[in-house]
């Protein structure tokens, strides 16, 4: 893959600073708490009067005074001791002073933009992990403590050895024990019927008495293991495709090793094309439908380029985005702290290794929501003493893959140079990509929450592409804006056909809708997906034989 460069500052997505962990390292947070002790010395008057105010508010709290109240969607603070018992009151209403005290001093202070915005970051993390309910004295802890007779204490501690020794010092997120892929997840019936190095092909069995003639054809991130399309049944979405008469198929990647260091994106698009040119045999179709999930988007985007640059763009029917990101300018102050030096550090690193870990990636996913992803669970597995919850969601998620360093490479430079804006900016397989001249009908989805592919980013992505376009935005986050089932009370999106060029001004005037987005897609797909006939029950062909049952050999291979 080739880029040109042009000059500006670094759009980094959240995508990469979370592969980036050296982009949150202890010396950049020290930089910052550094750059905030002198800014102290430098505006003394400044200081004293929010130290004095400071000073106030304690001297009321400890009088008794209510002087703040916590977010109420904060779970952290919902136990009754922390407004009723004196002593928690206190400790809480001291903790939130000090937080918002600390805050208007950044905000009143003459900092730069960047740096109060790093100092917002730095001071909210270390905000979260100074919280007293992480403490020992928490209420919540102190009752388990008293009704479990100090067991809890000992579990807690157990707990905590078992991740410093296995899950690099990492609080768990789910208990690992109760699931299994190809026992109670991946389990929809399929088979394995193409293989090549990067990945394997699965088609599934009909689940309808009729099904459309052209094919749908899953690409899932490289980061991830595919099956997060096929957790429980009721919220697999491959069944839901299934069982609407669908014929579905799905990629499978490898999980990298070293010696694949040398797997880049015109790698993983030519081990696409040669996966959709089986999907086109098996099925005897001339063109498929294609689902791309976040960096698995970003594939399918390259691709399609591709075969544009080829006059073969036939071969697509329809494109689905998921949570994707191709426009990769994004704001966020954890991007603050991922400059030149930190991002080539950072190829270096993989490059040594040869791949980036999965368990690195995860590590910076959680601190981006350290108060649902690491604090919650250091409560609950250390301080009470609790196994984590059996989430499948979270199995899947701690179901850790690597990227090889020259796909981390490219990435690190997709997004330094954001070269999808530009017509040519980017080569695939020594075609030179242009989305507008893909004239390949899509639909987008975002996730209002979403904290890793942000909502207005994914938007303007949208506008990259050629043809038709549908925008529609879950009210979920990353991964619940694609499991979304029907019959979640709480799903809801936004849907409009008038797309503007602004973010916002398509969010002020698009319609709330009740109830999941799949149904939407499911119609939008199936016009595009060709007449209906009796379903053919045998996978694969005699070019294309069945393999290995779903849900394949990959998604094991550790």
């Amino acid at each position: 893959m080739r880029e040109k460069t042009v000059a500006g500052a670094l759009p980094i997505p959240a995508a990469v600073l979370q592969s980036e962990q050296s982009s949150l390292r202890g010396r950049n947070l020290l930089s910052t708490l550094s750059t905030l002790a002198r800014q102290g010395i430098k505006q003394p008057i400044h200081s004293t009067r929010h130290a004095l105010a400071l000073g106030g508010q304690l001297r009321r709290i400890l009088l008794g005074d209510t002087v703040h109240q916590p977010c109420p969607k904060d779970a952290r603070f919902k136990d009754p001791s922390w407004h009723l018992n004196p002593f928690y009151r206190r400790s809480l209403q001291s903790y939130l002073a000090c937080q918002k005290q600390l805050h208007a001093w950044v905000e009143e202070s003459n900092l730069p933009a960047d740096d109060q915005a790093r100092a917002r970051f730095v001071l909210g993390m270390l905000g979260d992990a100074l919280a007293p309910s992480n403490s020992p004295l928490n209420p919540l802890a102190v009752k388990e403590l008293l009704n479990t007779g100090g067991r809890n204490v000992i579990q807690g501690t157990r707990h905590l050895l078992d991740d410093l020794l296995h899950n690099g010092g990492m609080p768990s997120q789910v208990c690992k024990q109760t699931f299994e892929v190809g026992r109670n997840l991946a389990i929809t019936p399929g088979a394995v019927v193409f293989r090549n190095e990067l990945l394997e092909l699965i088609q599934y069995q009909p689940m309808s008495e009729k099904q459309y003639a052209k094919p749908l054809l899953i690409v899932p991130p490289q980061i991830n293991k595919f099956y997060i399309f096929d957790l429980a049944p009721e919220k697999s979405f491959i069944q839901y495709a299934l069982k609407n008469g669908l014929q579905v198929f799905v990629l499978s990647w490898r999980n990298p090793h070293a010696q694949h260091r040398d797997w880049g994106l015109s790698s993983y698009v030519q081990a696409l094309e040669e996966a959709l040119d089986a999907c086109r045999a098996i099925s005897a179709s001339a063109s498929v439908n294609l689902i791309g999930a976040c960096a698995g988007g970003l594939t399918i985007a390259a691709l399609q380029g591709h075969l544009q640059a080829k006059r073969q763009l036939r071969k697509v029917a329809s494109a689905t985005y998921m949570v994707s990101l191709l426009d990769c300018r994004i704001d966020s102050p954890a991007m603050l702290f991922a400059d030149e030096k930190t991002l080539e550090a950072a190829k270096l690193r993989s490059a040594e290794q040869g791949v980036l870990e999965g368990r690195d990636m995860a590590k910076v996913f959680a601190w981006m929501r350290p108060n649902d992803l690491v604090w919650n669970y250091w409560v609950n597995n250390y301080l009470l003493g609790k196994r984590p919850p059996a989430f499948d969601i979270l199995y899947w998620n701690n179901d850790n893959t690597r990227l090889p360093a020259k796909l981390h490479h490219e990435l690190i430079e997709l997004f330094q140079h954001n070269p999808l804006t530009r017509p040519g900016g980017l080569e695939v397989c020594g075609t030179p990509i242009d989305l507008q001249k893909v004239k390949v009908d899509s639909f987008n989805v975002a996730g209002v929450n979403d904290h890793i592919t942000p909502w207005e980013a994914v938007y303007r992505s949208t506008q990259l592409l050629g043809g038709n376009k549908r925008f529609i935005l879950s009210n979920s986050g990353h991964i619940q804006s694609i499991l979304n089932p029907p019959g979640n009370p709480k799903a809801n999106f936004f849907d409009s056909t008038q797309l503007s060029d602004v973010p916002r001004d398509w969010h002020a005037q698009a319609q709330p809708q009740a109830g999941s987005w799949w149904p939407e897609w499911l119609a939008w797909v199936q016009q595009r997906s060709g007449k209906q006939r009796e379903p053919v029950r045998a996978l694969g062909n005699p070019q294309y034989p069945p393999q290995e049952a779903a849900p394949g050999l990959y998604v094991r291979t550790r």
